[in-house]
């Protein structure tokens, strides 16, 4: 009998992402992947897995998952919602083993809004595009997570029990932007507004986009340009005012001047707010985003190591196997 990960309880939301299909916004395809790459990207490491591997992503309904046909390993983080298993809490990052018939149960607390399970040596499912994550808007990559699923598990490694305090993902300070694209089509004073004032985090904010509510945003010259490719983290401002942070479902193209970007490294904190919950903006500088990004990318190896000293298998294959950061890519 294969091993498999039974979904016993799962909360709506819960899907299958890894990476992202990159590549394939030239055609118009979304590129999907995790909300909170970082936490993403932990559970992974944890798990013994590459960064970018599949993993569970759970919303605030939370999921109970069982052991079936034998033992499994599972590396997970995220919000610091509750985890529990065999009676017991664990902290919200950590590895655990379960046994056939074990389960292990994520429920949201009051903060945060995206978890992460990986499975130990993968999840056997078909790629898609080259990918399995799953895109709600396209319905491309697996469908949504329901009770009553499994999934199958490759190789399972030998790996102990571990836990990590990665500090917590909901952190106070400003969400940080590089201005840009079209700044210049924002009024001076549309500007200042936009890093003075706090947001809310609309109701209406899913997978595709995070919606603000506050004071408008002022234009300069109009709120129409010849649409352009979208990124991950632009701050589009359309007629309204009411600007709207692009996440990890964002099309491929928009019609809206872009004021900025939510730089890499704080995109799943972002991610990571609620509804009514309100943030502020700062602005940096490029420079300052890319050591942003590497001392994230630093956080991470300290999760890999960590990870790897309690590993049975400490080869050179399965190091290289762990690719932390595989380089800088392009959505198009």
């Amino acid at each position: 009998m294969a091993t498999r990960l039974l979904i016993v309880k799962t909360g709506p939301g819960a899907t299958i992402q890894d990476q992202g299909r990159l590549g394939y916004l030239r055609f118009g395809v979304t590129t999907a992947g995790p909300m909170d790459w970082v936490s993403h990207a932990r559970a992974n490491l944890l798990a013994g897995n590459p960064e970018g591997a599949a993993a569970i992503e759970i919303g605030i309904g939370g999921i109970e998952v069982q052991a079936d046909g034998g033992p499994v390993v599972l590396g997970y983080a995220g919000a610091p919602f509750a985890v529990s298993c065999r009676g017991s809490g664990y902290p919200f990052a950590g590895r655990v083993r379960l046994d056939a018939g074990d389960r292990l149960a994520v429920r949201s607390t009051a903060q945060g809004s995206w978890f992460y399970v990986s499975l130990a040596g993968g999840i056997r499912l078909p790629p898609v595009m080259g990918s399995l994550a799953t895109s709600l808007r396209t319905g491309i990559g697996p469908p949504p997570l329901a009770s009553g699923d499994s999934l199958e598990a490759d190789h399972q490694p030998d790996l102990p029990d571990l836990t990590f305090e990665p500090g917590s993902p909901v952190a106070p300070q400003p969400v940080r932007v590089v201005l840009g694209p079209q700044d210049d089509f924002f009024s001076t004073r549309g500007l200042e507004t936009f890093f003075e004032e706090p947001y809310g985090i609309s109701v209406r904010s899913d997978r595709m986009g995070y919606r603000l509510e506050g004071t408008p945003v002022e234009h300069a010259q109009g709120y129409n340009i010849v649409s352009d490719a979208i990124a991950l983290g632009a701050i589009q401002v359309p007629g309204d005012g009411m600007p709207i942070v692009l996440m990890a479902d964002h099309q491929p193209t928009g019609g809206y001047p872009k004021l900025g970007h939510v730089i890499r490294a704080d995109i799943g904190r972002l991610a990571q707010c609620r509804p009514g919950e309100r943030v502020r903006f700062a602005v940096v500088s490029v420079e300052a985003a890319r050591s942003e990004l590497l001392a994230t990318v630093q956080s991470l190896r300290s999760t890999l190591e960590q990870a790897a000293s309690g590993a049975s298998d400490l080869s050179s294959e399965h190091l290289l196997s762990v690719n932390l950061i595989s380089g800088m890519h392009t959505e198009t």
